[in-house]
């Protein structure tokens, strides 16, 4: 690993400590990227960064070179969280710790009955402390299994109590090791979470344990994703009532119970942040129904590097080669299958086309062979490419139409730079994809109006997981040129006029400056 330099007690604070989990240095791409963005977008902020991830070896090392006003990184791994604890030995436990986590559980489970800024800060006090709530208590004390056993027998409803106490512990250990990192957090004066989830709670801690300031950032929106990924996820076991035969559909108690913890701890995360910002009016909207106080919430686009792509226009113009890529990570919320499938249908009314996967296949490998047999069996050898990382600006020179068909997208990059170079895209309709194409909110739309307005539009927008609409929407503007010079000078004005990194860098800015300056700021950790 590259070594980059830390903090240490005395040292001059950090201005800004980013908490970022599963990005940005050891994953590129997405919200990675955008994270390098605003820290080279700000050289005169000084950065530290807290990196969290799964197991150590999913990852293979820093992947990026260090920006100079980083001055400080550290690295934490969740599947380790576990940790080597004293020998196992009789405990009784705090009554004020495990009624304080009592207490919380209930917040889990009726959000709308308690104060979540109070049930935080009472266990931001007490987690990881001996004669609180330690790592030991939670393992062996008499306490902690007697409130696992009345939990699992008044609300759980699969059989298996061996399930349930491992998934109370596998959920719930990872909390520990992040009231560590909360307490020894680097000198800063300002915490930025660039996600709810483990990141995000990791920043109430301490926003709590410090008395910081606290932003939140969400891309995505965490719990929605999470849920996504918990619902399909094969490592929880589901159960089924033998008295309805195996036809018993609702999810399961584990995986409920999972999903509710992910949509709690971002509660608890909303509680403590202010501001809290995201990309566009959906999002923000999705965050108040999850529970952030709506005068809280604000909305700063994604920006764009105009210049890097704008030399790009001139080529993309003459291209005549009808190579379609989706660039972005071979995971399953990517949906690359209805990209795969949509290409069997565009290479059979338009042959020589061509679609490229541009992304790392690391993250999920069985996923990526899945896709690549896929393409495979759809004889489609030649014509889909798996290209791994590229140079964004190497493929969108080459090609003449960009393609997401994402599950699940908050302001894609991607989508932006391709504007920006002068190709129209195709994306499914999630998140922004649908404000990007057509200039507005989807919910802008009237019961009077037809459809949209394609007159105005930078590309096409298609549902979900259909390989028919997203090849009629990709063969539509290859071989209408007049709809693809159309939707190109549409997309070039729009993220011009509305999506340039100099606005977003200026807003962030403005930001951390109002964070610095609010009333009732205190010290900074370590001073």
């Amino acid at each position: 690993m590259k070594k980059w330099p830390t903090l240490k007690a005395g040292d001059e604070p950090a201005d800004v400590t980013l908490l970022l989990e599963g990005t940005f240095p050891m994953v590129r791409g997405g919200v990675s990227g955008w994270v390098d963005q605003l820290i080279r977008g700000l050289p005169h902020r000084r950065f530290a960064l807290i990196f969290m991830g799964g197991s150590e070896s999913a990852y293979k090392g820093i992947l990026y070179d260090r920006p100079e006003n980083v001055v400080h990184l550290e690295c934490h791994y969740l599947m380790d969280a576990g940790g080597r604890v004293d020998e196992p030995r009789q405990y009784e436990g705090s009554h004020k710790a495990f009624g304080a986590s009592d207490a919380l559980h209930r917040y889990f489970k009726s959000p709308a009955d308690s104060d979540p800024g109070k049930q935080l800060c009472d266990i931001a006090q007490m987690l990881g402390r001996d004669g609180g709530l330690s790592h030991e208590d939670f393992l062996y004390s008499r306490q902690a299994w007697e409130q696992i056993v009345d939990y699992y027998r008044k609300y759980c409803t699969d059989p298996s109590f061996v399930d349930y106490f491992w998934s109370v512990r596998n959920m719930h250990s990872p909390l520990f090791m992040l009231a560590r990192i909360a307490r020894a957090m680097p000198p800063t004066r300002c915490l930025h979470a660039i996600s709810t989830g483990y990141a995000g709670f990791l920043g109430a801690l301490a926003h709590h344990i410090h008395a910081l300031p606290f932003i939140v950032t969400e891309h995505g929106i965490y719990t929605k994703e999470r849920q996504i990924d918990l619902t399909e996820a094969e490592w929880i076991k589901t159960y089924n009532d033998v008295l309805t035969h195996g036809f018993r559909s609702d999810v399961s108690y584990i995986r409920r119970l999972w999903i509710r913890f992910f949509d709690g701890i971002g509660r608890l995360t909303y509680s403590a942040a202010n501001p809290i910002t995201t990309l566009y009016e959906g999002n923000r909207e999705r965050q108040i129904i999850d529970g952030a106080r709506a005068e809280r919430t604000r909305v700063i686009p994604n920006g764009i590097d105009i210049a890097r792509f704008r030399p790009l226009r001139e080529t993309t113009f003459n291209n005549t080669a009808p190579i379609i890529a989706l660039i972005g990570r071979v995971t399953p919320i990517k949906e690359i299958k209805t990209f795969v499938r949509a290409m069997r249908i565009v290479a059979t009314h338009l042959p020589g086309a061509q679609g490229w996967i541009v992304g790392p296949e690391s993250e999920d490998p069985e996923y990526a062979q899945e896709c690549r047999d896929l393409a495979e069996q759809l004889d489609l050898n030649g014509t889909v490419k798996f290209m791994g990382f590229q140079r964004t600006e190497d493929v969108m020179s080459q090609i003449r139409l960009a393609t997401l068909t994402s599950i699940s997208e908050a302001q894609p990059l991607v989508a932006l730079e391709a504007m920006a170079s002068g190709l129209p895209v195709v994306c499914t309709d999630v998140g922004s994809c649908y404000e990007l194409v057509h200039g507005h909110p989807k919910a802008h739309l009237t019961s009077a109006t037809t459809g949209p307005d394609m007159a105005h539009a930078a590309g096409r927008i298609v549902p979900i997981a259909d390989p028919g609409a997203t090849a009629a929407a990709m063969l539509d503007l290859l071989v209408n040129r007049a709809a693809w010079e159309s939707a190109r000078a549409i997309g070039i004005a729009r993220v011009d006029a509305q999506y340039s990194e100099r606005l977003m860098l200026d807003r962030y800015e403005h930001l951390y400056e109002e964070t610095a300056a609010a009333p009732g700021r205190t010290r900074a950790a370590g001073e």
